[in-house]
């Protein structure tokens, strides 16, 4: 790998070392990737649900790799910052097979990647304990990660692997067990050697608190609606903040009145106010 990558991985790196909450805007395509660095983010991430429903897919990898990869690797292209890539569960039921989409993913120019506990496989994947929850067996998971990092250390890139539990996206087990199960599970991830733990759906301060106490490396919490401001989770020592597919949601929320407006006014304030000049939409591409 190039020594710009090898920089660009170290930025990153650095982003989760320090006391300063780490907010990681999520792009789901050039435009909104040079907004997002335009505006002063030290890095971006991608959204797996906003590029592949950008693309005419539901999320849950419906978009093979190499679409998904496809953007990804406009996107870094397009952007001076640091970006890392949602991978799902890393289109890959092995660590050798996950080892590989880690080398693409290098290869795309980014330097750090989500991967997933829970998967659409259905053979190989789930232990016997697991197969009910949809989580991958904890023993696989940990082998995947010590792969990714593998993969990276041979490439000569630092790379950020944010491991992912969906405990509490998914609603898995009964409410009383999903913290302590969680904690174990993101645990673990880190004694993988995974440099950020993410544990999405998670939104009261309390749980949130309890979860930066049990795990033993950064935080990546993801914010929606309800989640705490910035500031607070900042003093509850959240290490990173995520917005998924929010913004994207948010844009096709705009459309939708945009579309409301025309349609039963006949008017154009809403697409004209507010609007980016054609001008400085082609410059922002075309740097």
């Amino acid at each position: 790998m190039t020594t710009a990558a090898a920089e660009l991985g170290r930025r990153f790196l650095d982003l989760h070392r320090g006391d300063k909450t780490l907010l990681l805007p999520n792009a789901w395509d050039v435009p909104s990737a040079r907004i997002f660095e335009e505006a002063g983010f030290a890095a971006i991430g991608t959204t797996s649900a906003g590029i592949a429903n950008s693309l005419g897919y539901s999320d849950g990898q419906k978009i093979s790799a190499a679409e998904m990869l496809e953007v990804i690797r406009r996107i870094a292209k397009a952007v001076r910052i640091p970006v890392t890539a949602d991978m799902e569960s890393g289109y890959a039921s092995t660590p050798g097979d996950l080892a590989e989409t880690t080398r693409q993913v290098l290869a795309a120019g980014a330097v750090g990647m989500n991967l997933e506990d829970t998967s659409s496989e259905t053979s190989g994947e789930r232990a016997a304990g697991e197969a009910s929850s949809g989580l991958v067996d904890l023993n696989l998971q940990n082998d995947k990660i010590r792969a990714v990092l593998e993969a990276a250390n041979r490439a000569g890139v630092p790379f950020v692997l944010n491991a992912r539990t969906d405990i509490f996206l998914h609603a898995i087990g009964a409410p009383e067990t999903r913290l302590a199960r969680a904690i174990e599970r993101l645990n673990a991830y880190r004694k993988a050697g995974a440099q950020c733990l993410f544990a999405p759906g998670v939104t009261d301060s309390e749980t949130i608190a309890q979860l930066v106490r049990g795990v033993g490396g950064p935080l990546n919490i993801l914010a929606t609606a309800g989640t705490p401001p910035l500031p607070e989770l900042a003093k509850l020592g959240v290490a990173r903040v995520s917005l998924g597919s929010g913004p994207m949601r948010a844009t096709l929320g705009l459309l939708i009145r945009i579309a409301r407006e025309l349609r039963e006014q006949g008017s154009f304030s809403l697409m004209t106010e507010g609007a980016m000049p054609y001008a400085d939409a082609n410059r922002l591409v075309g740097h």
